[in-house]
């Protein structure tokens, strides 16, 4: 694989650092340049061809780095003469490239991503260009991603746009797969979006784009408090950590009853009000290392109450709602299924046995698979039997909320390794042990 690398941009808002003497991809990280960081990891996972796009101040970037021998890779480089925007350059890159797909990268992006899994991902869904997209602690001012079920992308929400309804907490990372033919379709020496105009003209002509979702850590370090952050993350070794070439822990959260308030069966938007004290629990599981997944049976579905758009808005508003105070979950899976039939109102579709229904362990398992996950050291938290059970069924460890039901629904005789008052008290503790 080869990688190319947005190397250009002034960095205004690293002034303090650069002090308009090296281009922003040369400010120091934790004593490495932002670039070298991620030359290293291409390297490391066998990406040793690497292209570096050039401007302001280009020479400060080619004197560092030379040919790349001295760092365990081949560089060539391209001078922008006049800034092309995010993808004008592409068109000058066909005689420089030797494979049929490329990781694109801006330069002011700190990573470390285990880039097999997005290859494969790329590959299996035949994809034209896969965008690296994440849930992130600010998407109220980020650019956001709109993709279908299949993660297939529909369009974008720009951060500029007046938002009035709820959204999915699904940020563009600014990493890439691209096709070598899609340099073919960007105009030459002209300056061109990558996002706006490239990617937005491929979506509407139909070609396959699509977004590739990952807990990975991938963070703009372009300004001055970032980079501060970010070089405590490295010291932490946090950022290694998060990448899945590493086994991961998780925390798998109940919903109703746990998360939000146990309104009845909660079908409408209007219904979902979050538990006391939840944003700063899963505030703590996003310090902490571990991934925090939601996992809940929607019998909603199958009953008849509400379509599984319905569960996706609910789900939307809980994401806006967690966004807007700094936190996220990494992911979210629901079982729209119930086996039992005989309501007058159920949707036949989905009142069928599954895989995926709490006791059984379908929707943790694909996040294992998803995500690396070590089950043994994740747990398993819920207001109900069910939810213990289903922990003990993964081999998870368990931890049972006096919330909501609070294990009074009698289901399963199953003990938790731990009774908590709440989501936060639970969280506490799990990270304490």
């Amino acid at each position: 694989m080869q990688a190319v690398i947005m190397a250009g941009g002034k960095g205004t808002r690293l002034r303090a650092i650069t002090n308009d003497e090296i281009p922003k991809p040369m400010a120091p990280v934790a004593g490495k340049p932002i670039l070298q960081w991620q030359i290293e990891c291409l390297r490391d996972q066998g990406v040793t061809d690497v292209v570096l796009i050039v401007g302001h101040l280009g020479e400060k970037i080619q004197d560092f780095f030379g040919d790349g021998k001295a760092f365990g890779v081949d560089i060539r480089y391209i001078q922008e003469t006049t800034p092309l925007g995010t993808a004008g350059a592409l068109s000058l890159l066909p005689p420089l490239l030797k494979e049929d797909a490329f990781f694109l990268v801006f330069g002011d992006v700190l990573f470390d991503i285990d880039l097999g899994r997005m290859l494969t991902f790329h590959r299996e869904k035949q994809a034209r260009a896969t965008l690296f997209v994440h849930p992130n602690a600010h998407p109220f001012d980020s650019d956001l991603v709109i993709c279908d079920s299949t993660g297939r992308v529909q369009g974008f929400d720009s951060k500029h746009n007046v938002r009035t309804g709820w959204y999915h907490n699904c940020v563009n990372a600014g990493f890439y797969l691209l096709d070598k033919a899609v340099c073919e379709w960007v105009p030459e020496e002209r300056r061109v979006d990558l996002e706006k105009e490239l990617l937005a003209e491929m979506i509407a002509r139909g070609e396959p784009v699509y977004a590739y979702r990952s807990s990975e850590y991938i963070k703009d370090v372009g300004t001055v408090e970032r980079i501060t952050a970010a070089e405590e993350e490295l010291r932490s070794g946090y950022i290694a950590k998060r990448s899945l070439r590493n086994r991961q822990r998780a925390i798998f959260l109940d919903r109703d009853g746990t998360v939000n308030r146990k309104n009845g069966l909660v079908w409408k938007e209007e219904q979902f009000e979050l538990e006391d004290g939840v944003v700063e629990a899963i505030r703590e599981i996003n310090r902490s290392g571990y991934l925090a997944i939601l996992v809940t049976n929607q019998p909603v579905v199958a009953r008849g109450l509400c379509s599984v758009e319905d569960v996706e808005n609910i789900h939307k508003k809980l994401e806006t709602l967690l966004g807007r105070e700094g936190v996220y979950l990494d992911d979210i899976r629901f079982c729209p299924h119930h086996p039992d039939k005989g309501y007058p109102e159920e949707n036949p579709a989905y009142k069928i046995p599954c895989h995926c229904r709490k006791p059984d362990i379908g929707m943790l398992e694909e996040c294992a698979e998803r995500y690396n996950i070590d089950l043994e050291k994740s747990w398993m938290v819920g207001d109900t039997t069910m939810d213990i059970q289903t922990g003990k069924n993964a081999g998870t460890r368990t931890a049972l909320v006096l919330t909501g039901d609070a294990g009074k629904d009698g289901k399963y005789n199953a003990k938790p390794d731990l009774v908590c008052k709440d989501l936060g008290q639970a969280v506490k503790m799990i990270l304490e042990g």
